[in-house]
């Protein structure tokens, strides 16, 4: 059985320049071409991370009600909008606060 090819020795074939850029690249290409680890990875973020459902939704490259029924078949309750008033007032202060400070 031949081994797996290791990252040193792509390194060594001048295929990359280092370790770090082999293994980033074979992390991108992995999400490129797996929607299911996409989508792990988006819940994982939107459970750990207190992520956007939008972001979980890019991340995981689906729509955005696509990702909140994923969200729920995972048991996950989707964050939608503020959940008091408090978080409602602070959204709102936020808002008017980057609509004063556009013009700067």
């Amino acid at each position: 059985m031949e081994s797996i090819i290791g990252l040193k020795e792509l390194v060594e074939a001048r295929i990359f320049e280092d370790e770090k850029e082999a293994l980033e690249e074979a992390i991108r290409q992995l999400l490129r071409h797996r929607r299911d680890v996409r989508i792990r990875l988006a819940i994982h973020r939107y459970r750990n991370e207190d992520i956007s459902l939008g972001k979980a939704a890019e991340i995981a490259g689906v729509s955005w009600d696509e990702m909140k029924d994923l969200l729920l078949e995972h048991g996950i309750a989707p964050r939608l909008g503020p959940q008091s008033m408090d978080e409602l007032k602070e959204e709102i202060e936020a808002i008017e606060g980057y609509f004063a400070n556009e013009g700067e």
